[in-house]
């Protein structure tokens, strides 16, 4: 069973005809076939689209969400709409009940947001993002923004609240011959869909995946929940082995590090206390980015 996105997942995208839409679109189509089947534009509905790719794709737009699910019978839509339109972007798909969205778009308004966090928690959709680079089940499915030419086919599941440090992992442990199950960018914004501790439960409730990988970073107690939560999953003898490692070790408090969400206030969100909350929910972490998939091949030698 692969997380969330496999091979028949069928994909709509908004902001399909912008420039970003359209280049991580083809390259989609491109990664294994994934099956992107529809756009939506609110003012381009019946027309195509077509691709500037060697094997010219063609895809149908619809005028909203709801028309694009209804006529592909999509699980999942991606969101590349400006930021000052993706927040009613998200809440058209969750009112569509699309039941999986992953919104990439950086920079949308808190407020917004806030917005689409109390609609997400009356539906049965799922949303990843925003700010993230999406997700990738290797040789399945790629939906976002994430290089596929790094991936292969493996154990390790990988999740992340940052981007590159997402592909870090993804390489190391490719290079280490480990390869991945699902790789997850939560993204860094403070007001999120998925969690680390969502994306965990999956991953320990798969059987293909063997080892995960959980990077965070500076700001908020996302995971200091995670931690508290594997190590609550360990009593019930749910527990796999894990490397991590947490991001913006040497951040100054008080100021944010690339990330929204990256801030330390309170004297909360510190590096610290994240690596030793992590280190006694027995995942090993790693001292620096580059040694993830050593840090890894470590714990799984024992």
């Amino acid at each position: 069973m692969s997380i969330l996105v496999n091979k028949d997942t069928k994909v709509i995208v908004q902001g399909l005809t912008g420039k970003t839409g359209t280049f991580h679109t083809e390259q989609a189509l491109e990664y294994y076939g994934t099956k992107m089947v529809a756009g939506v534009h609110p003012k381009k509905g019946g027309e195509t689209w077509s691709s500037g790719m060697e094997s010219a794709a063609e895809l149908p737009i619809f005028a909203s969400v709801g028309e694009a699910k209804e006529a592909t019978g999509a699980d999942a839509s991606v969101i590349y709409v400006p930021p000052a339109g993706a927040g009613a972007a998200i809440i058209e798909a969750i009112d569509a009940e699309v039941p999986f969205i992953v919104c990439i778009t950086e920079g949308i308004p808190v407020a917004d947001m806030v917005k689409v966090k109390a609609r997400l928690e009356k539906s049965n959709s799922r949303l990843l993002g925003p700010n993230c680079p999406g997700i990738l089940t290797p040789e399945e499915c790629k939906i976002g923004i994430m290089p596929g030419s790094i991936f292969k086919k493996g154990s390790v599941g990988v999740v992340s609240r940052s981007g590159t440090l997402t592909y870090e992992a993804v390489f190391q442990t490719t290079n280490a011959g480990l390869g991945q199950t699902t790789a997850v960018g939560i993204g860094g914004d403070p007001v999120k869909g998925t969690e680390f501790i969502d994306v965990l439960e999956m991953f320990l409730a798969d059987d293909e995946t063997q080892s995960i990988i959980m990077i965070g970073e500076i700001g908020g107690s996302a995971e200091e929940e995670a931690a508290q939560f594997l190590k609550d999953e360990a009593k019930k003898g749910r527990k796999k082995p894990m490397a991590g490692f947490i991001a913006g070790r040497t951040a100054p408090p008080g100021r944010t590090m690339g990330h929204a969400g990256a801030v330390i206030s309170g004297g909360k969100g510190g590096a610290e206390d994240k690596i030793a909350a992590m280190e006694e929910a027995g995942i090993r972490v790693s001292p620096s980015p580059a040694k993830l998939g050593e840090t890894l091949l470590e714990v799984l030698k024992g």
